[in-house]
């Protein structure tokens, strides 16, 4: 039994140990990140959202998007209420720039926030907060 309870406690060490090396930066290593896109394709109207991220499950909070009004993402330190109130100005007919201009005014966090949408008639706007991480930006275009 004394055997079985040494054996346990080594493992639940090892355990903890390799859970806290996991969580240390190491600075040659580069930043893993999260990578956002809203598109639209000219021709047909259809419009997408996706994400990619070191993070595990971000799709439920990055990520939204509604068939005949728009799409949004939001990343970095995310504000989840953007997406449906995104979605929810755009259909009150808000054009993408004056959707992402209003949320971003209204919210106390938006120095850390990212943030792009993308309305049903093709306009976009994004948004990279100042005190993001180094090497945050977006591309429009």
């Amino acid at each position: 039994m004394k055997q079985k309870i040494i054996t346990l406690f080594v493992l639940i060490f090892i355990l903890l140990s390799e859970i806290s090396f996991a969580q240390l930066f190491y600075s040659e290593n580069p930043f893993a990140h999260t990578y956002s896109i809203v598109a639209r394709d000219p021709e047909t109207g259809e419009m997408g959202v996706a994400v990619q991220s070191h993070w595990f499950s971000v799709g439920t909070i990055v990520a939204w998007g509604e068939a005949g009004v728009g799409v949004v993402a939001t990343q970095s330190f995310v504000n989840p209420a953007f997406g449906p109130d995104g979605i929810e100005l755009m259909k009150q007919g808000m054009s993408a720039n004056d959707v992402l201009d209003k949320l971003i005014v209204e919210d106390e966090g938006r120095d850390l926030r990212q943030l792009a949408v993308l309305d049903i008639n093709g306009n976009v706007k994004a948004y990279t907060g100042k005190n993001c991480i180094y090497g945050a930006g977006h591309i429009v275009g």
